[in-house]
């Protein structure tokens, strides 16, 4: 069995990893604290977790104004950053390695994140999104526009972020450039209609992105970050993925080119193999670098999309919840347990670290 595509060990970037098998990021909303500091229980999680090639955490706030779902913990202080250095430490010495992703909701907020504040975006249109907020799901506002300077300021979050991920021991970073949050709104057509240095052509809407890649690896160096995008995504009316949007991105993986990453990390849509083929094909025709696969793969999808080698590595994200050694289930062709839906964004321990590894009954 240890011949599988997902169990042969990969390098992306700086990073060595012992399988291909990447945990992806899931908000699982425990940081119960004002702080939104993590806790010993994300550490205990994570470890759990840790014969995965490579853990990517759940989307860490990069500043306040960031905040987007609540109990979600942030990565711009320094009691957060030693409650990650906390949970570092625990993959570390269970033999993993682990990355941050650094996110930004922008105007994918609402207000009663924000103190009351308006969120702000790349310009003053409404996203059409859900916040997911302390009293309940309330949909979102027209943000304030972005100025030139809170632009500058957000790329040095983003640039601070880092600096404390690095602080933490972590072993890279990724940015959060997936579904609908800001920097793919600084990417949209619809919801970026600047005619400043961020906006007006695909190149203009892309150059947030590139900044915020630029300030990032002044701290880290391009081989240990990844970028996690959503070429596909399709959300209300302001995320459509035509072909239009699908070009855009295909001369955006093109630039990317350029960066020297760790890896992209691109969702696909669900389908049959062959229509995951189709897909990453087009990613591969543009992107010489590494691909980490996401979006509803299973084993025996991972390892034939290896197989045909057009990624790199795949990342899983549901079966991780309920099967903290996914790995050894994979190599060992044991059962997957199903996880508890109920329990996937509320609760402290129930439901997050007390599933059991698999046991012969």
């Amino acid at each position: 069995m240890t011949t599988q595509p997902l169990l042969q060990p990969v390098r992306l970037g700086a990073l060595e990893l012992p399988n291909s098998v990447v945990m992806a990021p899931m908000t699982r909303a425990r940081a119960h604290n004002g702080e939104l500091a993590p806790t010993d229980l994300h550490a205990t999680y994570y470890a759990q977790r840790a014969t995965a090639g490579l853990i990517v955490t759940e989307g860490t706030w990069v500043s306040p104004d960031a905040i987007g779902f609540i109990n979600v913990p942030g990565i711009y202080t320094d009691t957060q950053t030693a409650g990650w250095a906390k949970v570092t430490e625990a993959v570390h010495e269970a033999g993993g390695r682990i990355i941050s992703q650094l996110g930004h909701v922008g105007a994918a907020s609402h207000p009663d994140h924000l103190g009351g504040r308006l969120p702000a975006g790349p310009s003053a249109i409404n996203p059409g999104e859900k916040s997911f907020t302390p009293s309940g799901p309330k949909d979102t506002l027209t943000p304030r526009a972005y100025t030139a300077a809170e632009i500058a300021d957000t790329i040095v979050d983003y640039r601070h972020a880092a600096e404390n991920a690095r602080r933490a021991g972590f072993d890279g970073v990724e940015l959060h450039a997936q579904v609908s949050h800001l920097i793919p709104q600084f990417l949209n057509p619809r919801l970026n209609q600047r005619t400043d240095a961020y906006g007006g052509s695909s190149e203009k809407r892309a150059r947030f992105l590139l900044d915020i890649l630029d300030a990032v690896s002044d701290v880290w160096g391009s081989d240990r970050i990844g970028v996690k995008m959503s070429p596909g995504w399709t959300s209300g009316t302001a995320f459509t993925a035509d072909e239009e949007t699908l070009a855009d991105y295909d001369q955006l993986l093109k630039k990317l080119n350029d960066s020297n990453l760790a890896y992209l990390h691109l969702l696909g849509t669900p389908g049959t193999i062959e229509e995951r083929i189709a897909l990453f094909s087009r990613y591969r025709a543009h992107y010489q670098g590494n691909i980490v696969a996401n979006l509803g793969f299973t084993q025996a999808l991972g390892n034939e999309i290896l197989d045909h080698g057009i990624v790199d590595a795949v990342s899983f994200g549901a079966p991780f919840i309920a099967n903290p050694d996914l790995v050894e289930r994979f190599a060992q062709g044991h059962p997957l347990a199903d996880g508890d839906r109920d329990t996937h964004y509320a609760g402290h321990a129930e439901g997050y670290t007390d599933y059991p590894a698999f046991t012969a009954g």
